[in-house]
């Protein structure tokens, strides 16, 4: 765990004993069921440690999130987490807030309720849906402190994810590539649309990591139209530019 251990001290996250613990189950649970499911292409030690489990604690780069996940009771959800990326790893270091896992594909939920149970986190919650079938149920609409998207799709179509999940005064924190900049150009007419203002864009550099990375923040300021999040398939096939 030497490189999360650095990584997570440079963020300002020592990592406890028991927190290790629970990253190396965390490793060896992705790598034995990423064996039966293809939960993740990266499987190599050190690349987990770094293109999973220290990408993910890069949100708390973002002051609004740190601050999202201080509230008491705060409520975050992850957005298609997959097999648990970012939201796992930020509970592991904040196991205070009360997550959802938002995840669509079947066998995804299956290891993602088993690593919730074998970790033994409390709070958590893993949800089998689309992120357009969430947003219009009104048990999760304009619910959330903080809304978290890691790799899900373009920016543009992220925010119609997330925007409608995120409650006035929340924050959505997309993490992007090196595309990062056009695609936020590209979805400011949306981010409006929807109830959200850019706040800023966060640069991200990793130990061993050539590629650029960064945070895109946007604050929910508004309340996002009834007609929105689209049905589902629709936001990607039509996505809200121009």
């Amino acid at each position: 765990m030497e490189r999360l251990v650095e990584g997570a001290k440079a963020l300002g996250l020592p990592l406890t004993v028991e927190q290790q613990a629970s990253f190396q189950l965390y490793y060896e649970e992705l790598v034995a069921w990423n064996q039966k499911f293809n939960l993740t292409a990266i499987t190599d030690y050190e690349s987990v440690q770094i293109r999973h489990f220290l990408d993910s604690l890069s949100c708390l780069l973002a002051r609004e999130a740190r601050l999202a996940m201080s509230r008491p009771d705060a409520r975050v959800i992850d957005v298609g987490s997959g097999a648990g990326f970012p939201g796992i790893p930020l509970k592991l270091v904040c196991p205070g807030i009360h997550l959802t896992l938002l995840e669509a594909t079947g066998k995804k939920v299956i290891f993602l309720e088993h690593l919730v149970n074998r970790l033994a986190l409390r709070k958590v919650t893993v949800i089998k849906a689309r992120a357009e079938e969430a947003g219009q149920d009104p048990i999760h609409r304009q619910q959330y402190d903080l809304v978290l998207a890691r790799a899900v799709a373009d920016l543009v179509v992220v925010v119609e994810y997330t925007l409608p999940l995120c409650r006035l005064g929340g924050w959505v924190i997309a993490q992007k590539g090196e595309a990062a900049a056009a695609e936020t150009w590209n979805a400011q007419k949306a981010i409006a649309l929807l109830g959200g203002e850019l706040r800023r864009m966060i640069p991200v550099e990793l130990p061993g990591l050539p590629e650029s990375r960064s945070l895109v923040v946007i604050e929910k300021t508004g309340p996002t139209p009834d007609t929105y999040p689209r049905r589902p398939g629709l936001p990607s096939k039509r996505p809200l530019v121009g």
